[in-house]
């Protein structure tokens, strides 16, 4: 079994008179961690916020009724908890009436499970994202030598933990990952009046990997408006399927100060959206499939370190541009990323005079390692 980076900081966060909210998307690998963690403590109840009986059961429940649901368990743990009506308020119930009951609750949606969670569990909380299995993680794994030898099927079929487990049969189960839990959350939401219109959204998405992205140009392209689809991409970002990345504007005048470029969380979900799962050299996108999996990765990386950075990508009105770049504590780290390693990068000067202090360095598909570790 794969060691996942949240274990331990999970575990060591247990018993702090603290609720500890998992979030992450359906089929990351959630309940795999908890049932983990579950075993090495002792009285620990299991419940599932899918199964109706147990909303029945949360719907206007009195510390009294909680209470005789948990028994004498000194852990529970509420899977899809986003799913039971008024969670926030009935966790609030049993962290302040019972602070020696270690409380776990998971959700596929962030937009749900917070909007439900974050006034009555204000200071009550520990917070932790899990995302897919990450390029390091596979590396602690098996060493980082092999992981980097499957990096051009990580490219097409991405980090979920089904596929990482299941080689051979990657197509089926990302088309089922896709069809069946991909919008399970988000199509259960009001706010999505025209389900069909989503699918084409993320569509238009996969297509602009690595682009800019106009709301404008995109709604006219698949009949919305603008509005609706920058409401779209929040409920999706949300939901753990796509995140923005915005530009750095500090400068100069002609530095883009509103462009946003919209990454997936997994490679695989992308490329499914599209249906194409051709090999990386015979790819047209091989460069922008490069480029997501190198930000969402970093990504992972810097949460479960805890580098607390500020990422952008950097452009100007005349199509100058850096891929990606972190901002710390007044340090500036741009990045280029290439595929080709015959490719030769030049930082341009615009950059490099606008922001003297930043240091900049090249990744390829020889030396990213470096990057997701």
């Amino acid at each position: 079994m794969v060691i996942r980076f949240l274990e331990s900081t999970i575990s060591s966060s247990l018993f702090k008179n603290k609720v500890i909210l998992l979030l992450g998307a359906r089929q990351t690998g959630k309940t795999t961690l908890l049932k983990k963690i579950a075993s090495q403590n002792e009285n620990v109840l299991w419940l599932n916020g899918d199964e109706y009986d147990i909303q029945e059961r949360f719907k206007n429940a009195t510390s009294t009724q909680l209470k005789a649901l948990i028994g004498n368990n000194k852990m529970l743990i509420i899977d899809e908890a986003q799913r039971i009506e008024n969670i926030g308020l009935s966790l609030k119930i049993i962290h302040d009436t019972y602070p020696e009951i270690q409380i776990i609750a998971t959700g596929s949606s962030a937009f749900e499970l917070k909007n439900k969670t974050n006034e009555p569990l204000t200071g009550r909380k520990f917070e932790y994202q899990l995302f897919p299995i990450s390029y390091a993680e596979m590396a602690n794994h098996h060493s980082e030598l092999i992981e980097t030898r499957y990096i051009k099927t990580r490219l097409i079929f991405g980090y979920y933990p089904e596929i990482i487990n299941n080689e051979g049969n990657e197509i089926d189960i990302l088309k089922f990952l896709a069809d069946s839990y991909l919008f399970k959350d988000i199509l259960m939401l009001d706010t999505i009046k025209k389900p069909e219109k989503l699918v084409k959204l993320l569509q238009a998405l996969a297509f602009q990997l690595g682009s800019e992205v106009s709301y404008n140009e995109i709604g006219n392209l698949i009949g919305l408006d603008s509005k609706t689809v920058e409401t779209y991409i929040n409920l999706l970002e949300k939901s753990f399927i796509v995140f923005k990345l915005n530009s750095l504007n500090r400068n100069l005048r002609n530095e883009l100060k509103m462009a946003k470029k919209i990454y997936f969380y997994d490679n695989g979900i992308r490329n499914a959206l599209i249906s194409n799962y051709q090999i990386i050299e015979a790819r047209q996108d091989a460069g922008a499939l490069f480029e997501n999996l190198l930000v969402s990765e970093r990504m992972k990386r810097n949460h479960y370190a805890k580098n607390y950075a500020n990422t952008y990508f950097w452009r100007t009105k005349e199509q100058q541009e850096i891929d990606y770049i972190e901002d710390k504590d007044g340090q500036i780290d741009a990045f280029e990323f290439k595929w080709n390693n015959n490719k030769k990068v030049k930082f341009t000067k615009t950059f490099t005079n606008a922001y003297p202090n930043a240091t900049t360095q090249l990744i390829n598909s020889e030396n990213f390692a470096s990057f997701l570790i």
